[in-house]
């Protein structure tokens, strides 16, 4: 993780990598057949940690969005992880790039878990009739990595969280239950 998110898939090496995880050039490729395979790994290690925390079941309409500040705020504690997905999703959009097909997909499946998370806000009565969840979806997802990129510039200048919280309830148009309400 810590090569790719401090050199980017490109100047990351895989003699590098080996060196930090003390096998041989060899010994990785036993177990990620080619550094596209070990970068989709990393990438997948990363996602299982973040799900593994939501746990089974997901919260339900604006408990969903006070879960994302949550996230935030858990992600301030793990920097690099942070920047590997910074690094690495910027990276992705070049042509051919290995993760290309796994952040359209993460981008795809987040857009749509968030935008049922406002459709479910919106039926229960939690935020405003009118919103178009699908835009606020992908806005919300915009804001909070671009706060990841100016956070990891600036870590004693952004509060990433409350940025993001403040973020949210203004493009749903309700503040967001406290913390310790859901």
């Amino acid at each position: 993780m810590e090569a790719f998110a401090t050199r980017g898939y490109n100047n990351a090496s895989l003699a590098e990598i080996s060196e930090r995880v003390g096998l041989t050039q060899a010994g990785v490729l036993h177990y990620f057949p080619s550094k596209a395979d070990l970068l989709t790994g990393v990438l997948d290690l990363r996602d299982a940690s973040d799900l593994e925390e939501l746990g089974e079941d997901r919260p339900r309409g604006t408990a969903f969005l006070r879960h994302l500040v949550d996230t935030v705020r858990r992600n301030t504690a793990r920097e690099g992880i942070v920047r590997l997905y910074a690094v690495l999703s910027a990276e992705s959009v070049t042509e051919g790039h290995p993760a290309q097909a796994f952040f359209r997909s993460r981008y795809e499946g987040l857009r749509a878990m968030l935008t049922e998370a406002l459709d479910e806000a919106r039926d229960l009565g939690e935020v405003p009739g009118g919103l178009d969840s699908a835009t606020v979806a992908a806005s919300v997802i915009a804001v909070m990595d671009g706060l990841q990129v100016q956070w990891l510039l600036a870590p004693d200048t952004v509060d990433m969280a409350a940025a993001a919280e403040q973020a949210i309830s203004r493009l749903v148009g309700v503040d967001l239950a406290p913390r310790d309400a859901v």
